[in-house]
């Protein structure tokens, strides 16, 4: 078993910032162009907590932020608040609260589906796009349509479209579902000590903040207009970086079969072996090493 590497959150800044309406919370460390990373579910700007200083060191400026609903962050009431518009909306109003220059932006999970979503609109917005086992949109639909496979392990999509009862179930059962979604799903296990797994279970205590994280769910995966959107999404010329654990029970690696046709730009896969879908904090050694790589031949 090997030690996962150290990190200091004593020179980590914690930040709150007005944008398009909401009050946001982020952790920032460095000076430099910003590299904005977006979380998934169920976690926080915690997910980040090895990349920040490997990012700000690099001569960047890293900023995790606490997406709409978590966290720190507000978390506004209903299900259409959590409309894929508006998710990169939020994007786009941090972008403008960072001076309105060029950004790099990196992704996993849901962050990443924002973060699709976002170049999709705002492409001459990104310097650079890097995203972590989060299909682009339009072969997550094409899978969905013709893999039994995928269908199958994204059964927790249907239920989570359920009115209140995945809530009552999550509340319920809080230590014990992180405790698997987690450590129980990771290949590197020592990567989800107790008290890291506190850092993300511990936030879903407060009032909404699962039905806030489950409304990403609700808002987009039953929505005509998304599906619509999606179909007709352009291909992109921003470079894009692709990060994908190799041994995700969610998110086969097949979903990026076809994914460099999507693409008019610089275009780089970088495949994680005997990694769980929580990639940048199981390996963040190998995340790193092609971030970092990434990150300064696109400054």
């Amino acid at each position: 078993m090997c030690a996962m590497p150290p990190y200091d959150e004593s020179a980590w800044e914690h930040e709150y910032i007005e944008a398009g309406g909401l009050r946001f919370h982020m952790v920032t460390a460095g000076e430099g162009p910003v590299v904005l990373m977006l979380h998934g579910f169920p976690e926080n700007w915690f997910a980040w907590r090895y990349q920040i200083d490997a990012v700000a060191k690099a001569g960047f400026k890293a900023v995790a932020v606490d997406m709409r609903g978590y966290g720190q962050t507000e978390r506004p009431r209903k299900v259409s608040d959590y409309h894929l518009d508006k998710l990169a909306a939020d994007v786009d109003a941090l972008v403008e609260a960072f001076g309105g220059e060029q950004i790099h932006l990196v992704a996993h999970d849901w962050g990443g589906g924002v973060a699709w979503h976002y170049a999709m609109h705002y492409e001459q917005r990104l310097a650079s796009l890097c995203v972590m086992n989060c299909p682009h949109p339009k072969l997550f639909l094409q899978q969905l349509t013709s893999n039994g496979k995928q269908r199958r392990r994204s059964w927790y999509m249907a239920y989570f479209q359920i009115p209140w009862l995945p809530e009552a179930t999550m509340k319920a059962n809080l230590d014990v579902l992180f405790k698997k979604t987690f450590r129980g799903w990771a290949y590197r296990k020592e990567a989800f000590p107790d008290e890291v797994i506190a850092r993300f279970r511990d936030p879903m205590k407060e009032p909404y903040a699962v039905s806030a994280g489950i409304n990403y769910y609700r808002a987009n995966l039953k929505n005509r207009k998304i599906f619509n959107d999606i179909r007709s999404y352009p291909h992109l010329k921003v470079p894009t970086l692709v990060i994908w654990a190799q041994k995700d029970r969610a998110l086969g690696p097949e979903l990026c079969d076809g994914l460099d046709q999507m693409m008019d730009g610089p275009y780089e896969y970088v495949p994680i072996p005997d990694c769980s879908h929580w990639v940048q904090q199981e390996q963040p050694e190998k995340v790193n090493e092609a971030l970092i790589d990434f990150l300064n031949r696109h400054r």
